[in-house]
């Protein structure tokens, strides 16, 4: 299973960074910030520099989100058979599926989002 506490952490600062980078980048475009030049004035400058730290955040956001999905791949707790109380037929059998998936014809009684 994936470790949640992490990847809510991970998510958080990924979102930060991500505000930073773009929204800055948004701002400082309709300040009249021209593209595409070598050098920016420097009304420009610290604003340039916020959204590269910001960039630097989003990045440290997506490495605890991978690094957290490879231990938990090698080091997490085991799935159960059905880890998201899924109310459709693919998840009353085993996995791997047995060759016939069933030895009798399922009886449904509730709609597939039926989740009381």
């Amino acid at each position: 299973m994936y470790d949640t506490r992490w990847a809510n952490i991970g998510l958080v600062i990924f979102f930060v960074g991500f505000i930073t980078l773009y929204g800055l980048m948004f701002y400082l475009g309709f300040k009249g910030m021209p593209r595409r030049y070598y050098d920016y004035d420097e009304v420009f400058h610290s604003g340039n520099i916020i959204s590269t730290m910001g960039s630097w955040v989003l990045y440290s956001g997506l490495a605890i989100i991978i690094i957290n999905l490879f231990s938990s791949l090698k080091r997490g707790t085991k799935a159960p058979s059905d880890p998201w109380g899924g109310k459709t037929l693919e998840w009353t059998i085993p996995s791997p599926p047995p060759v016939e998936n069933f030895e009798e014809i399922p009886v449904i009684t509730n709609g597939p989002y039926h989740y009381q």
